[in-house]
């Protein structure tokens, strides 16, 4: 790990400044530890501002910029207005990313810096249309270039005393709607409120996949008995929402789990 952590600081250091895609997440937080150490006073964070990211998110990535004392912008990405993205089709990620770290190359160049973000070795095992918009863009992934997957992520994090070491990764909402259903803002809505509850029964790893008018429940097969103790008051909070049918997936937590739904 010793030798990929000098590969990191190798990669940030012969950058003429970042601006570093800040989700909240472990990723995100602890490329931006890095490049604040390696780049002290050459480094900003940016947080996209959208009803397809959890409100709790783009609060906790505010924290997360103050904390390590790093300039912060946020904006609004606007992917709502995007037909191409709340049409839903199975490479909606290659649009949204596509439109996103394009807004993160112009802020760049008003500053002559690098668009970095926090993809990790770990994600190329799995089909993300999202890294193919960032390759198009020429954008720089450090984890990937550095071979760090994410269990190394997570050890480095814990060593440098970040709050969100073990954090549950957060995709976007979006990703809890079937393909090929349209995107609403009613629809994210709901399926942020729905996960918030089941998160304030200290279920920590959770997805509502939205298969309207059926809420399927993903958490961790350690977590089931939680869920079935409380399924009264998760019935009762998610059929206010708009939910008829609630269930809790036998399968457990998977992630991508929509992706494998047939063409």
């Amino acid at each position: 790990m010793h030798k990929k952590l000098q590969e990191l600081k190798s990669i940030l250091s012969k950058q003429p400044g970042v601006v570093v895609a800040l989700s909240g997440g472990v990723d995100s937080t602890l490329l931006l530890k890095l490049a604040k150490d390696a780049l002290p006073n050459r480094v900003i964070a940016v947080t996209a501002s959208s009803p397809i990211h959890p409100r709790s998110e783009l609060s906790f990535a505010q924290q997360i910029a103050r904390k390590l004392g790093v300039k912060h912008i946020i904006y609004q990405s606007g992917e709502m207005g995007r037909e191409r993205f709340t049409s839903n089709p199975r490479n909606r990620c290659y649009y949204c990313k596509r439109a996103l770290f394009g807004q993160l190359k112009k802020i760049a160049a008003q500053y002559g810096y690098t668009v970095i973000e926090g993809s990790n070795a770990s994600d190329l095992h799995e089909d993300r249309p999202g890294l193919r918009a960032l390759r198009a863009l020429k954008i720089v992934s450090p984890f990937i270039d550095a071979s760090v997957h994410k269990h190394e992520i997570r050890k480095l994090a814990r060593e440098y005393g970040l709050p969100n070491w073990d954090k549950p990764a957060m995709p976007c909402l979006a990703t809890r709607v079937p393909f090929g259903r349209r995107i609403t803002r009613h629809l994210l809505n709901r399926i942020e409120s729905a996960e918030q509850y089941l998160k304030k029964l200290k279920v920590t790893q959770v997805r509502v996949r939205d298969h309207d008018p059926i809420a399927r429940i993903e958490v961790s097969p350690r977590d089931f008995e939680k869920v079935l103790r409380n399924r009264t008051k998760i019935t009762n909070h998610l059929r206010k929402l708009g939910y008829t049918y609630i269930t809790l997936d036998l399968a457990g937590y998977q992630t991508g789990s929509l992706s494998r739904q047939k063409k």
